[in-house]
């Protein structure tokens, strides 16, 4: 999340042994590998990540600034629990924020610009044919941020990083939603294509239409937790549904 800029060639993301701690670990918390509200335990992740405790430890400083964890006082970390409410309101803001940027970028974009989204859009493609939901993803999330890096507005950057609309889609398995993925491609393309005519209004429409079905899809899965929610307190009448 720290750097902006995409590789030349976009790739598959996979965590090696060679990766940074921060990053495997960053990856392994919106892969869901951890639960929202899990304890982390330096110790621990040493030995899964073979790093360490000073390089967990770093790590832990910036995915909390990121706001992907929590640490607290006499207590450790533990994995960020994103509530409904607070998920509903990041994407509104989101909203406003990518609509604003991608006008900026319809009027900056350059043939190279417009040649590193097209790339990141045929290595989306590629993922749907494999069937890879978190590899679309990443290539999601780096679409955006190329975007972003045209639009040169270092501000609203700086505050769309601080969102955390990655986590928010594997928290809320958004990307499990049937027909999402093709629907999305189909989106980001719009988007691309707008940018490459330079028409900062279908710019904004398109990123609008796009987003809004975001915002459509997370309610979607709102609903689904909490049916679930239900379905198991009705099964179990000591659980909670509102816990």
């Amino acid at each position: 999340m720290n750097n902006l800029a995409p590789p030349p060639t976009p790739r598959k993301p996979r965590i090696g042994a060679r990766a940074d701690p921060c990053d495997r670990l960053r990856q392994a918390i919106v892969r869901g590998e951890f639960e929202p509200n899990e304890r982390l335990v330096e110790a621990d992740l040493s030995v899964r990540f073979g790093a360490g405790r000073t390089a967990i430890r770093a790590a832990l400083a910036v995915l909390d600034q990121e706001g992907l964890i929590v640490r607290e006082p006499n207590r450790g970390a533990r994995v960020r629990l994103i509530s409904a409410r607070e998920a509903l309101e990041i994407e509104q803001v989101r909203n406003a924020l990518e609509r604003l940027l991608t006008r900026s970028a319809a009027g900056l974009a350059t043939s190279d610009d417009l040649a590193d989204l097209r790339a990141i859009l045929d290595a989306m493609i590629e993922r749907l044919r494999e069937s890879d939901s978190f590899g679309y993803s990443q290539l999601n999330t780096q679409l955006h941020r190329r975007i972003w890096r045209i639009s040169d507005n270092q501000v609203a950057i700086k505050v769309l990083v601080t969102l955390k609309s990655q986590s928010i889609r594997f928290q809320y398995g958004t990307i499990l939603r049937p027909g999402r993925p093709e629907q999305s491609l189909r989106e980001h393309e719009a988007i691309v294509a707008a940018i490459a005519a330079h028409d900062p209004d279908a710019c904004d429409a398109a990123m609008a239409e796009h987003l809004s079905h975001v915002l459509e899809t997370l309610q979607w899965a709102i609903d689904a937790q909490d049916r679930e929610r239900s379905w198991s307190a009705l099964r179990d009448p000591g659980l909670d549904p509102h816990s």
